[in-house]
C-alpha cells in the first residue's frame, strides 16, 4: 500500500480520532502492563474517571472510543509496533519505563526500535508531560524529542521534577509516598514501575495519599511474576510476559536462588549470553522449550545445567519431579 502511495495508519492512530478525554500513554521494553494497570488503579482509587486498554489484555484503543467521555482519562499500554504507525495521536502524559534490546526481528537495529518508541514523545505539545526513566540513557534521550514538560523517576538519585527512591522510601517531588517494603510486587524493577505510575497519576491531579493507598492495594497482573501456587514446598511463578532477555534478567533478580527456569520460544534476534552469570549463581537448571532452544543452549552451555524439554508441559513436569522444597519454578521464556 505504501509503495502505491496509500496512507497507512495503525489502530491506535485511528482510535485517537474518536477517543474523548485525555490520554496517558505508557511504553517501554518491560513493565508496560504492570505500570499501565497500576496507573489505572491509582486514578480509580482517587475517584478520577478512567478506562484502561491498548496493548494490555483484550481491549484495543478503538474499543475504548464508545465509552470515552470528556474529563475521563484513557490509560494506554503502547508497543513499538503500535507507535511506529501514529501520526497525530498525542498523549497528554507520555511515559517511557525503559528501552532495552527487543523485537530486532522486526526493527532490525536497536536504533530503529528506540526510534519507534520515541514517536510517543515527538507528537506532544507544550502543555503535555513526559515521564522518563533517568537511569536509562535511551529514555533520557527522549527529553530532547518532546515539546512537553519533562518529569523524571530514578532508583539511583534524587531527580527534580520527579519521583525517586531514597533509602527505603519512595519520594514524590520530595514528599514521602510510601516505603519500598510496602509495595506488594516482587523485584526492584517494580519499584520503577510504581514510581512511573505514581508520577503519571499525580500529574492528573491524584492525591499523594490516594496514590499510596492504591499502590498498597495493587496486586500483580496476570502473567507478570504472578504467583501460581505452592506444591510440595515448591513455589511456581508465571512470568510469561518476560519475552526478552532484559525482562528475564529482572525476573531472575527477583529471587534469591533455587530456580528451575523455563526458557525459550520464538527467537527475536536476541543475545542470550547476559543470562549466563545470573543463572550460574541462582539456577538449579534451565529447562529449554520452543524454537529458540538450540540458540539458547549454545550461548548458555557450561554456565548452568540444561534440559531439553520441547514443550511447557514437559518442562513443568520435569521441574515438578526434580525440584526440592524451597525451590522455585519460574516461567520467564
Amino acid at each position: 500500500a505504501r509503495a502505491r502511495g496509500v496512507r497507512v495508519v495503525g489502530e491506535v492512530e485511528l482510535a485517537s480520532l474518536f477517543l474523548q478525554g485525555d490520554t496517558i500513554g505508557i511504553t517501554g521494553s518491560n513493565g508496560k502492563t504492570t505500570a499501565t494497570a497500576l496507573a489505572g488503579r491509582l486514578l480509580e482509587e482517587c475517584g478520577i474517571p478512567v478506562q484502561v486498554g491498548g496493548n494490555i489484555g483484550t481491549i484495543p484503543a478503538a474499543a475504548m472510543a464508545a465509552a470515552s467521555r470528556p474529563g475521563q482519562w484513557n490509560v494506554l499500554e503502547l508497543s513499538s509496533f503500535q507507535l511506529e504507525t501514529i501520526e497525530s495521536f498525542r498523549a497528554r502524559i507520555a511515559v517511557a519505563l525503559n528501552v532495552t534490546q527487543d523485537h530486532l526481528d522486526r526493527h532490525h537495529t536497536f536504533a530503529g526500535y528506540a526510534a519507534a518508541k520515541a514517536r510517543l514523545f515527538e507528537t506532544q505539545g507544550r502543555d503535555d508531560f513526559a515521564v522518563l526513566n533517568a537511569d536509562d540513557p535511551t529514555c533520557g534521550s527522549y527529553a530532547a524529542r518532546t515539546a512537553g514538560q519533562v518529569f523524571w523517576f530514578s532508583l539511583e538519585r534524587a531527580v527534580r521534577p520527579g519521583a525517586w527512591l531514597e533509602g527505603g522510601t519512595l519520594l514524590l517531588e520530595g514528599r514521602p509516598l510510601l516505603e519500598a517494603r510496602e509495595i506488594p510486587l516482587r523485584g526492584r524493577h517494580n519499584i520503577e514501575n510504581v514510581l512511573a505510575a505514581a508520577l503519571a497519576a499525580w500529574l492528573t491531579g491524584a492525591s499523594v495519599e490516594g496514590i499510596a493507598a492504591g499502590i498498597r492495594a495493587f496486586r500483580a497482573v496476570e502473567h507478570r511474576l504472578e504467583f501460581v501456587r505452592r506444591a510440595g514446598g515448591v513455589d511456581y511463578y508465571n512470568d510469561s510476559k518476560a519475552t526478552n532477555v532484559d525482562s528475564a534478567l529482572k525476573a531472575i533478580d527477583s529471587f534469591e536462588g533455587g530456580l528451575w527456569i523455563i526458557l525459550g520460544g520464538k527467537d527475536k534476534g536476541s543475545d542470550y549470553a547476559p543470562l549466563a552469570a545470573p543463572l550460574a549463581a541462582k539456577a538449579r537448571a534451565a529447562l529449554l522449550i520452543g524454537a529458540a532452544a538450540p540458540l539458547i543452549e549454545r550461548q548458555l552451555a557450561g554456565s548452568v545445567p540444561l534440559a531439553h524439554c520441547g514443550t511447557i508441559e514437559t518442562a513443568v513436569r520435569t521441574a515438578f519431579e526434580r525440584a526440592a522444597p524451597g525451590d522455585t519454578v519460574l516461567l520467564a521464556p
